[in-house]
Order: C-alpha cells, then structure tokens, then sequence
C-alpha cells in the first residue's frame, strides 16, 4: 500500500505541517545565519544537507514511486550534472563560471577538467519536479504548463544568482551574471519539464509549494540584503 494510501487524512495532515515546519525550519536558521551571524561559513557547510533532507521530504510525499517516477529522477539529476559540466568546461552553456565550496565535493576535478558536484544534479532535480508540480495546479495544455514550470525555475535563479558568489556556490567571470545565463537555464529546464511531463507517475506533491515558495524568499531576502 502506498505511502499516501496508508494513512487516514488527519495524519495525512499531521505529517505534511511537520514537513512544511521542517522545511521552513531548515531556510529560516540558514537566512539568519547567513544574514546575520559572524559566521556564515559554519551555515554554509550544512548546505549540502539541507538539499538532501528537502528532497528527501518532497520523496515521502510522492505517491506511486514507481520505475516511472525513479527513471524521471536518474535521468534529470545526469542530464543536469551533464549539462553543468559542459557549462564549466567550456562556456558554452550558462557562460563562463566556476563552483565554490559550498555544494560540496567535485566530481572530475582534475586537470584537464574542471569538476562540478553531484548535489547539483539534485538541484535540478528538485526544481524540476517542485515547479512541474506547481504548474499542474493550473488547467492548461502540455506546452503552456512545460513554459510555465521552466518560467518558474528561471524565476527562482534570479533570485539565487545575485547571492551565489557572495555565498560561494559558483562565481561567474569578471563577476557578471551574462544574459545568456538565463536563456540558457530556460532552455535546459524547458527540456527537463518535457522530461517530466511525459514521465509516467502522479504529478502531485502536497510540499511542493512550501519548498518552492521558501527557497524563493531565501535566496531573495539574501539578495535583498545585499
């Protein structure tokens, strides 16, 4: 029986507060630790982990994690790590940047590579799926809702873009965020939302817009306090 299947809807919503709470718990000691603690590299170290942990929750509410769900997930976090390499290595996608720290190790992070770690293919993972769950909360056709999902996830790197030198996730070139950037990062996610839609598993996730929306004003109240 299903993990959604098994429970009467009074613990249903017991267990999704306790996740919304968590999830909120996790991006607002992160915001004031970077914000405004002495210290933010301590903060910083633990953000490998609050991605782990966030995904894990959206996983324990996705019913029906069958082949079709899990082959969604491989396929999006390699073409997204794949794409990512490309972009570092050559500048041909995004533009010329570099990771920091704080994701975490490296893959192929030896000459005459430059390495990119894993946890951004869980990025992306985690963007796609959370955005292409939003947009099914509108009735609209296969396209609109593809443009839609990617509209969101470049929405969410404006915000986080501003603050990722600062906080050591990537650093661009001469520290300018290039416009292609964003047409890039609209192409790939128009691509990983076909992914998902076509995808065969139930496109719904009671946590999805409680991590969306809180990554959103983290990253933004970041920028804000710049």
């Amino acid at each position: 029986m299903e993990y959604s299947e098994s429970l009467n809807p009074t613990t249903n919503t017991r267990r999704l507060r306790i996740a919304q709470g968590l999830v909120l718990l996790f991006h607002v000691t992160g915001f004031v630790g970077l914000a405004f603690s002495k210290d933010p590299d301590f903060y910083l170290r633990f953000t490998p982990l609050t991605l782990l942990l966030t995904a894990g929750l959206l996983l324990a509410f996705q019913p029906q994690r069958g082949f079709g769900f899990w082959g969604f997930c491989v396929s999006v976090m390699v073409l997204g790590f794949a794409v990512e390499f490309i972009g570092v290595n050559t500048g041909k996608i995004f533009g010329h940047y570099t990771y920091g720290d704080t994701l975490g190790f490296k893959l192929f992070n030896a000459p005459p590579f430059v390495g990119v770690p894993p946890m951004i293919g869980l990025n992306w993972l985690v963007l796609t799926y959370v955005c292409g769950v939003l947009a099914r909360y509108l009735p609209l056709g296969e396209l609109p809702r593809i443009l839609l999902a990617a509209l969101l996830m470049v929405g969410l790197d404006v915000c986080l873009e501003p603050v990722a030198g600062r906080y050591d996730f990537w650093h661009w070139s001469a520290e300018i965020i290039p416009l292609q950037n964003f047409r890039d990062w609209f192409i790939v996610a128009c691509v990983l939302q076909m992914l998902f839609n076509r995808a065969n598993f139930p496109k719904v996730n009671a946590l999805a817009p409680m991590v969306y929306l809180t990554q959103l004003l983290f990253f933004f109240f970041l920028g804000a306090l710049q």
